[in-house]
């Protein structure tokens, strides 16, 4: 049975901005059967659920929760084998699991339906979640990610063949940890996902990065998540996707 903190605060207590500090201070921890999920929760009203990207974490969606939380409830989870959620040795992590867990969390929290923000792979378990419970998603808000026959996207075959040799975090993440200015660089996370990566802050990079480098377990999740994205999971759901009729908007840049 799932156990979770009850000390919700609401809307009073989020700061203009949201800087590390605070994101560590009010990071939450409920005990699911697949994890031990990590999560942020702000705000009051209708829920909103926001699923970040590969190699991120629930951090990833700070701004929205500085402007939404006086309008939504916003729930910001980190994956499994992402951020500081902690998962079992013997637990699948892919994708399908993923959107698993967050009905899970869903249930746990108490919460029927949501608002479904997603970026990048959190857009593909976003998509998979809404093919197995239309009924939980009221509004479905896509951005930059996998669709269709675009899964994975090319840009991302590099790191799942690193995750392969079960190199990615040594070779990509943890020279990013010892310099900062090279996460910033056109070969580091900056220059790859970032439109001004100039503006990418030391402690975002640790928040980031830091906790899929502590342990070879947690290494080991980083490359299993990365290589399970391979098979792409899309194409075999484009019908359920299209019986969904719920309100949706999908945005690039």
């Amino acid at each position: 049975m799932a156990t979770v903190a009850l000390d919700r605060p609401g809307v009073a207590n989020v700061p203009e901005k949201i800087d590390a500090a605070w994101y560590h201070r009010w990071r939450r921890f409920i005990e699911l059967p697949v994890s031990r999920v990590a999560y942020v929760e702000r705000g009051r009203g209708p829920a909103a659920l926001f699923v970040h990207g590969y190699p991120l974490n629930g951090f990833q969606w700070r701004g929205a929760l500085e402007r939404l939380h006086k309008h939504r409830r916003c729930i910001a989870p980190d994956v499994m084998g992402m951020g500081f959620t902690q998962t079992p040795e013997t637990q699948a992590i892919s994708p399908t699991t993923q959107a698993t867990m967050l009905a899970m969390l869903l249930d746990a929290l108490h919460i029927d339906s949501v608002d479904l923000v997603a970026n990048d792979s959190g857009g593909l378990v976003s998509q998979l979640f809404v093919a197995k419970y239309p009924q939980r998603v009221r509004t479905l808000l896509l951005t930059n990610c996998d669709v269709d026959e675009n899964s994975p996207p090319p840009q991302f075959l590099p790191f799942i063949a690193e995750a392969k040799k079960g190199t990615f975090v040594d070779r990509f993440l943890i020279p990013q940890l010892n310099d900062k200015q090279l996460a910033r660089s056109a070969k580091g996370i900056g220059g790859l996902a970032y439109t001004n990566p100039e503006k990418l802050e030391d402690e975002t990079i640790e928040t980031y990065f830091r906790p899929l480098t502590e342990t070879p377990l947690k290494k080991t999740q980083v490359s299993q998540y990365a290589v399970s994205m391979e098979t792409n999971l899309l194409v075999a759901i484009r019908d359920e996707l299209h019986r969904w009729k719920g309100p949706a908007r999908m945005v690039w840049d």
